[in-house]
């Protein structure tokens, strides 16, 4: 399935209920969700890791398509050539130093 394809089936399943909802709260359950995430991360549980990675995608999708962002699009023009510093595949920028959460 393409990014696209799958922004469609969000859209098509959840449209109404996220325009009701609105952007700014849509954001907050994507928050929430990325919680949840980290939270399976730290559990290891692949079950979970499973679960919680399609829901943070799923939110994603809703909220760029709430803003009107195609997401494959916006990901092609963001990475289709390799990392967006150094244009490299794979990356060469200098690592990050340890305890640092910037890419």
């Amino acid at each position: 399935m393409e990014i696209r394809e799958a922004q469609l089936l969000i859209r098509e399943t959840y449209s109404e209920r996220d325009r009701a909802r609105g952007s700014a709260l849509t954001a907050l359950h994507m928050v929430e969700e990325v919680g949840e995430l980290l939270e399976a991360v730290r559990n290891g549980r692949d079950s979970e890791l499973r679960e919680e990675f399609a829901d943070v995608f799923a939110w994603l999708l809703s909220l760029a398509d709430l803003l009107g962002v195609d997401l494959e699009e916006a990901f092609l023009e963001r990475y289709g050539s390799g990392c967006p510093k150094c244009g490299s595949k794979p990356c060469s920028c200098p690592p990050v130093p340890s305890g640092r959460w910037v890419r």
